[in-house]
Order: C-alpha cells, then sequence, then structure tokens
C-alpha cells in the first residue's frame, strides 16, 4: 500500500464506478478535490502496479458530511476536528482478500499520527456490518444529519469511532 498520488486520479476515479451506484458516485471534479484533501490520510493499493483498491479520508469537521459529488476545499471554520472516511473502494479482483480491512486499518494509524481522536463516515447501505467489524458504531444523529444521511439510500448509516 502507498499514499495516492496525481496520476492515479483516472484509475482510482474508475474503481469508484465499479463500487458504488451512480447516485453516489462523484464527479471526476469532485473526486479529484477529496483526493486534494486526502493527502497524508489516504491509500491505494496495487497488485502488478495497477490499484485494485483506495481508501480516501480527511480531516473535516464532525458531523458534518461533505454531500455526494461535491467540491471540496481546505476546512475552515470552527469546530471540532475528526477523521472522515468519505470513500472505500476494492475491485472485485481484490474481494476476500482482507485488502479493505487494511486500508481501514492504515488510514486509522494516518488520523492518529495527525492529532485527530476521532473517525465518522456514512456507511452506505448494506455496508455497516463491515464497518462494525471495523470498530465503528452507529450514531445518533440530529434530524438536519438524518435527512443528509438519507441521501446516500435506505439504510445508510452515521457512524464513529475513536482512533
Amino acid at each position: 500500500m502507498r499514499a495516492p498520488r496525481c496520476e492515479d486520479l483516472t484509475a482510482l476515479f474508475e474503481l469508484q464506478g465499479e463500487s458504488y451506484p451512480p447516485a453516489l458516485r462523484d464527479s471526476l471534479e469532485a473526486f479529484a478535490s477529496r483526493l486534494r484533501l486526502a493527502e497524508g490520510c489516504s491509500q491505494v493499493a496495487e497488485i502488478d502496479q495497477r490499484a485494485v483498491g483506495y481508501i480516501l479520508a480527511h480531516p473535516w469537521l464532525s458531523r458534518q458530511p461533505p454531500a455526494v459529488d461535491t467540491v471540496l476545499s481546505p476546512l475552515s471554520g470552527d469546530g471540532p476536528r475528526i477523521l472522515y472516511v468519505h470513500d472505500l473502494s476494492v475491485s472485485a479482483r481484490a474481494k476476500g482478500t482482507g485488502l479493505g480491512g487494511r486500508l481501514v486499518d492504515a488510514v486509522l494509524e494516518a488520523g492518529r499520527r495527525g492529532g485527530l481522536r476521532r473517525a465518522e463516515l456514512v456507511a452506505v447501505p448494506g455496508a455497516d456490518g463491515f464497518w462494525k467489524r471495523m470498530g465503528f458504531q452507529t450514531l445518533d444523529v440530529a434530524p438536519d444529519l438524518a435527512r443528509k444521511v438519507r441521501q446516500y439510500g435506505d439504510g445508510a448509516l452515521y457512524m464513529g469511532r475513536a482512533l
């Protein structure tokens, strides 16, 4: 595993397309903005020099997940900072190898090294079991955040854990 590079953009964007339904995919511009913010907190996994998985995570404000397909700018403003796990994608070629868990472990460690104390994410429908195995728990959320989470589909959950 290694940190993502600018030249990975196209391959990672294609992996996103394999893993998520169209309504949950970011445009290339939005995806690139997340990749820029994710410097130091994200990982790419390769087999034979070809990307087979990635995880994008970046510092963000607690309980304020960015909307799907929005271009992000560096954080400004006050509030508790967390590691926001934006996106985890593993190609069919690497499924069942434990790669997803290794990617998560790597970004959680990066968040700890960066001085962050919590991680949060939106678990898309059907993914909560994986995230629970990674130590995340479902969080109670205010009505405005609950509406935002529902945009990810019926059964999406807002989850968090200590780092």
